[in-house]
């Protein structure tokens, strides 16, 4: 039999349902304006009726109603749109910081721009010109110098910006590495958080906003995958391997590398292996370091190296007017004071590698000469030796393009004097060092008896930098060779204080069979300033003027893809966004609708309840004797 209190109860379920559908109401407008939350809706379920079936149920008509009740608070929310919010998030945080970075980079080299490199460098090939019209003019004379300073000066800051680029994105790297931790760790806590609201049968939405916010934020610092399919454990990977599994945290740590200059590897905390980084701003923030940045500074190192070194080959064979020869005229540093190039690489007390930066063959060679022979020479590149083939109808010149176009990290030229000059560029792999020459090698006779480099054809008679004293392997009457210089000589790069103090000894003219040359005499100085546009190889350029137009037209180009790819990866996420807020954003005029409804029907339960009272007072008060 119905209670005669039953109305009271149906009244007080209608009351509570639709105060927690106002609660419901205000708690989406209070957080309209949060990032990440999605509205909520209560869902109502008619109560359980008196009679259910079973042989003690009373003989009455139907099923007697037992009111309304709240069945649950649910977000509206859809998990397919929210994953591809997150997989689109790593594409726009790796673009976000390329362009960023990249702008730097550009504004660093400052083209088009009277104080730009370039410029300063123009203006110093001027001064030589300048010189080798007036050769016995002091003033001449100091505005190279001058120039020269000036132009040691740009190429400086010139490093130095690119140098604190590449430091602020070690900041990143590391930065951005304890970010991604302390979300790792938030998400941990919030999966615990919210697997024990589930056990009682609740529904944590707020929490589940909070950690698919979190989710969004570490995508775009890293690439992940997240799996959702046990509610138990909520599960993120990057390229297969957990991050984090329910509670359990594959955090990340950044060890300094000193292969690498001392930057920073991303490796995992566990293992120690290396974290194959495949997208967002962290893989973003190591390419720009370690390949574009690093290839920056040692395209500036290139030509600097290779400025200095033709500059002093042919000012040192010059004469100044108070008769000096010899004079470099930039001063060169070298990675080991030993004249053979030896050097400890482990430090152990003992040589066991040859560092040479440039080696000169002992022959005179003419370019445009068929050499005869056949053969097949081998030099060290990015990865392992490359093999160059020549044959008989070949001219010297043919032979230095192949080389120059072979890929390897070695290129040749012929010097002011005819002789075949192999020169080592930048290695592209962090454990090969920079301007070594690391492997020459030739099992026919163009590099032995033809230019006079090695001693010796074949295996026996190659040049290997990975052993002292390899420059027994070399010719050695009439042959020459650098030792490799200091590290970054964009860097420490500067005209010789012997210049400074004298102009005198500033070398302007050849002179004739050994002999000083007159005041007179420019040759010297015109021979230098013709570098400007010589073929003087700076690394697979042909010229100084190469150089600039091929490191500013890449820096730009690179650029304007980044910032083409972020603004198309926005325009994508956007709307992937505005998607989103069209279906779990809150809308005001939707939500004062909806509190509209459960107000009248809150006033209807509480009128209902006043009948009722109403009813039981004529029971209980108005009836009897």
């Amino acid at each position: 039999m119905q209670s005669t209190f039953a109305g009271i109860e149906i009244g007080k379920r209608s009351l509570v349902a639709h105060t927690t559908g106002l609660t419901t109401i205000g708690h989406n407008l209070s957080n309209a304006s949060v990032e990440g939350y999605s509205r909520q809706r209560i869902q109502l379920g008619s109560f359980d009726p008196i009679y259910v079936p079973g042989l003690n149920r009373e003989a009455a008509p139907g099923q007697i109603g037992q009111g309304v009740s709240v069945e649950s608070v649910e977000r509206v929310h859809d998990q397919i749109l929210q994953g591809r919010i997150i997989s689109q998030a790593n594409g726009r945080g790796y673009w976000e910081a390329r362009d960023k970075y990249l702008l730097m980079v550009e504004q660093v080299y400052n083209e088009p721009a009277d104080t730009s490199l370039r410029s300063h460098m123009d203006q110093f090939w001027e001064a030589w010109q300048d010189l080798s019209l007036r050769p016995e003019e002091t003033a001449s004379r100091q505005a190279v110098i001058e120039r020269g300073q000036t132009l040691v000066g740009s190429i400086h800051n010139q490093y130095r910006g690119l140098k604190d680029i590449r430091d602020m994105l070690e900041l990143e790297v590391t930065a951005t590495v304890d970010s991604i931790n302390g979300i790792l760790t938030n998400i941990s806590n919030l999966n615990e958080q919210i697997v024990k609201v589930k056990a009682m049968g609740d529904n944590p939405n707020d929490l589940l906003d909070r950690r698919d916010l979190l989710t969004k934020e570490l995508s775009g610092l890293m690439e992940i995958s997240i799996d959702n399919r046990d509610p138990d454990e909520f599960t993120i990977t990057t390229g297969g391997i957990h991050l984090i599994q329910g509670r359990v945290v594959s955090s990340l740590t950044a060890e300094p590398d000193p292969l690498n200059e001392g930057y920073s590897t991303v490796k995992w905390t566990a293992n120690d292996e290396e974290v194959n980084l495949l997208g967002g701003k962290l893989a973003s923030f190591v390419q720009l370091r370690d390949n574009d940045l690093r290839s920056e500074i040692q395209n500036l190192d290139m030509m600097s190296i290779n400025f200095v070194d033709l500059v002093n080959e042919n000012h040192k064979a010059g004469y100044g007017l108070n008769g000096k020869t010899g004079v470099e005229f930039f001063n060169e540093y070298p990675v080991v004071n030993n004249v053979a190039g030896n050097y400890d690489t482990n430090g152990d007390g003992a040589f066991d590698s040859t560092y040479l930066f440039r080696i000169n063959g002992s022959n005179e060679l003419n370019g445009s000469e068929q050499i005869g022979l056949q053969g097949r020479m081998q030099f060290s590149g990015p990865s392992g030796n490359i093999g160059i083939d020549y044959f008989p109808t070949d001219t010297v010149n043919d032979v230095i393009n192949k080389i120059n176009l072979s890929g390897s990290e070695v290129v040749a030229r012929l010097d002011r004097n005819g002789h075949l000059q192999l020169k080592a560029s930048p290695a592209a792999q962090k454990e090969n060092p920079d301007f070594v020459i690391r492997h020459v090698e030739d099992d026919g006779q163009f590099l032995t008896g033809y230019a006079g480099v090695l001693i010796a054809s074949g295996a026996r008679g190659a040049f290997t930098s990975n052993r002292a004293d390899a420059v027994t392997s070399l010719r050695g009457e009439g042959l020459a060779y650098s030792v490799a210089p200091v590290p970054h000589p964009s860097g420490w790069l500067e005209v010789n204080r012997t210049l400074l103090n004298d102009t005198g000894s500033l070398a302007a003219g050849f002179g004739i069979n050994g002999h000083i040359s007159n005041p007179g005499d420019g040759s010297a100085a015109i021979e230098i300033a013709s570098l400007r546009n010589n073929n003087v190889m700076v690394g697979r350029l042909r010229s100084f003027d190469d150089y600039f137009s091929s490191t500013v037209a890449n820096a730009g180009l690179k650029g304007e893809a980044a910032s083409r790819a972020l603004e198309t990866e926005s325009l994508i996420m956007k709307d992937l966004e505005t998607m989103r807020e069209s279906i779990s954003g809150v809308n005001i005029d939707e939500e004062l609708a909806q509190m509209i409804k459960f107000q009248h029907g809150y006033s209807a339960a509480s009128r209902y309840i006043t009948e009722v009272t109403k009813m039981l007072d004529t029971i209980i008060n108005r009836m009897g004797v």
